[in-house]
């Protein structure tokens, strides 16, 4: 195979990679977005019947401490694994972002249509609208976090109702204090495991990744 015949293949196989690539990072957003609804789902069909139940005080603290811990633990693999989407999305787009570099050396007008300034990250110099407000406002509203925080709150309010059982009706504000930390700290642990996982897969990138 001669060197234009390597060329032409070489750059049909990246089109191809290319193509494979937009598609699984198109799969990581919708399977993000239908675990997201499923929890949020499960998460307010749960809170209707804790409505129905109100009416019947027997009836309705087994249905809190049955529901709700599930409804906390679904939260928590919905969290694991929308963590997981994130990482994988990046490296579909690092991937892109590597078969855009080799666009731009097939000739000067392809220079300049694939600019890294007409990118997206992680190409350098290419714009990223995510982190315009600074990065840790973008850590802190990706969709996992925005799960932790519903399901933080789901968390305290089991630990308040656990809590204010033993204290009695006098010992409220003291039940909500400790559902309250309790959340607190399920939310602490998340951000910390989200920000373990992202620097993670940064210490695993190729050292051509990370310079793109």
């Amino acid at each position: 195979m001669d060197v234009p015949q390597r060329q032409s293949a070489l750059l049909l196989a990246l089109t191809t990679e290319h193509f494979v690539l937009q598609g699984a990072a198109s799969a990581t957003t919708a399977e993000a977005a239908s675990r997201t609804s499923i929890y949020l789902l499960s998460l307010s069909s749960s809170l209707v019947a804790i409505g129905f139940a109100s009416q019947s005080p027997s009836a309705l603290r087994p249905l809190i401490f049955t529901v709700l811990p599930v409804v906390t633990v679904l939260g928590l693999l919905t969290l694991i694994r929308l963590v997981d989407i994130t990482s994988e999305y990046r490296q579909c787009l690092l991937g892109i972002a590597q078969i855009r570099g080799y666009y731009r050396t097939l000739g000067p007008e392809a220079a300049v249509y694939f600019a890294t300034a007409r990118g997206r990250w992680p190409e350098p110099g290419a714009p990223n609208p995510s982190v315009q407000l600074g990065s840790k406002v973008a850590f802190l509203t990706t969709a996992s976090t925005m799960i932790a925080t519903i399901n933080s709150v789901v968390f305290g309010a089991v630990v308040t109702w656990l809590a204010r059982a033993p204290l009695g009706g006098d010992g409220l504000a003291l039940a909500l204090a400790i559902g309250s930390t309790a959340a607190g700290l399920l939310m602490l642990g998340f951000l910390r495991y989200q920000t373990w996982r992202f620097q993670l897969f940064d210490e695993v990138l190729p050292a051509e990744d990370v310079a793109l």
